[in-house]
């Protein structure tokens, strides 16, 4: 990964209503969705960006350590809710194999991306649905989905 060292580093706690402010130069900024193992939340979150704005920016995930798949259960409920087969076009990945990124979110699991500049970063304080229910793991969708909706917006704003 190459590091722009023009990059301004900058950090945001959660996120809020305002808009982002970004140095983009005229190109749709790009997200990285950031998890520990990169195969539950941060591959649901980029798969829901991917769907919901894509005309707005790119989406990627990634993480720190990495499991072999992604979770099967995020997987089945992602294509039943969604229509979306995440393994068609995800893998879990750590976060050397992702272009530089302007927006790191975290889905909650204090990572820390020491080596990632970045132009906006926040936590979105996700519980890991793995091994969970079905119920509980659409909660956490839900949350996915309403944050990607709201991330759309205040890029888009």
């Amino acid at each position: 990964m190459l590091l722009n060292t023009n990059v301004k580093v900058g950090y945001t706690v959660n996120n809020t209503a305002d808009r982002l402010k970004l140095h983009l130069d005229g190109r749709k900024p790009m997200v990285a969705f950031v998890c520990v193992h990169n195969s539950c939340r941060s591959q649901i979150a980029e798969a829901l960006g991917k769907h919901f704005a894509a005309n707005v920016f790119e989406s990627y995930s990634a993480g720190t350590h990495t499991k072999d798949r992604i979770n099967p259960d995020a997987v089945r409920i992602i294509k039943d809710k969604y229509s979306i087969d995440m393994e068609l076009t995800q893998r879990p990945k750590l976060i050397d194999y992702i272009p530089e990124v302007d927006v790191i979110i975290t889905m909650g699991c204090n990572v820390v991306c020491p080596v990632l500049p970045y132009d906006h970063m926040e936590d979105w304080s996700l519980d890991d649905p793995s091994g969970k229910s079905d119920e509980e793991f659409l909660i956490v969708v839900a949350e996915i989905d309403r944050k990607v909706k709201e991330l759309v917006h205040r890029i888009a704003k």
